[in-house]
């Protein structure tokens, strides 16, 4: 989300508020809190950890004999609620796209570059974020791998490794885009190139191990980055 859309504070953050309201939990999360949580990554993760540190709001199921996962199960549909409510937050179209992820997209479609979109977030939110924003032709691009299908999130690698093998890649020719010193830690676990471009909520993170670091990806070829920044940050063949 941070590397193709700054959403995480005005898109995923009311979209949990709302939800919150919705099922009267008495829980809002504002801008510094929300900034703090985001150190877990997944939405499901981000509100057990929450509830786990101030307490579980009054009414929630608790896990019995009877029904052993009824918290977790609560969270799941909480989840689902949330998710719901941030696509159509994306889909009014009051979130913009980042500067110069258009440029870098359109530029690697025409020069048959595979792409994909590695995300914490659910798959169901990822492809609307990315065929509303970018419309249904480059979405068709794209191949999508979410949180919700690897065993481990972010900063784990799994999602990346999912990548590479669905998609029968050479680890030593990809490049990753990260906002975030979690999705670096995934991508240095990986053994994967990563560029890192801050978003509002990452600027101050520690992105020690980067092959580099940006503020954007910018509009201007002339001082964004391109296509053949990506390619220098891969591994050089030894010389023989």
């Amino acid at each position: 989300d941070g590397v193709l859309a700054d959403t995480e504070r005005d898109a995923h953050r009311p979209a949990f508020n709302v939800a919150f309201q919705e099922y009267d939990l008495n829980t809002e999360w504002d801008v510094e809190r929300y900034g703090k949580l985001l150190q877990v990554g997944g939405g499901k993760e981000r509100m057990t950890a929450h509830w786990n540190e101030v307490g579980w709001p009054q009414g929630f199921p608790q896990d019995s004999e009877e029904q052993p996962n009824a918290r977790q199960d609560r969270v799941k549909e909480l989840h689902w609620r949330k998710t719901d409510i941030f696509n159509e937050m994306i889909q009014s179209g009051n979130v913009p796209l980042r500067p110069g992820v258009l440029r870098i997209i359109d530029d690697a479609i025409a020069s048959n570059i595979r792409l994909a979109v590695c995300s914490t977030s659910s798959e169901k939110a990822v492809r609307n974020l990315v065929t509303t924003l970018m419309g249904p032709d480059r979405a068709s691009k794209f191949e999508i791998f979410a949180g919700d299908m690897v065993a481990k999130k972010k900063p784990a690698p799994d999602v990346y490794l999912m990548a590479v093998d669905k998609m029968g890649l050479d680890k030593s020719k990809c490049v990753i885009v990260e906002d975030s010193h979690i999705g670096l830690g995934a991508a240095k676990a990986a053994g994967i190139a990563c560029i890192v471009t801050k978003s509002t909520y990452t600027a101050g993170e520690d992105f020690t191990g980067a092959s580099m670091i940006v503020d954007e990806l910018g509009n201007d070829p002339s001082t964004g980055v391109t296509l053949e920044t990506l390619a220098s940050l891969l591994p050089q063949p030894e010389s023989v």
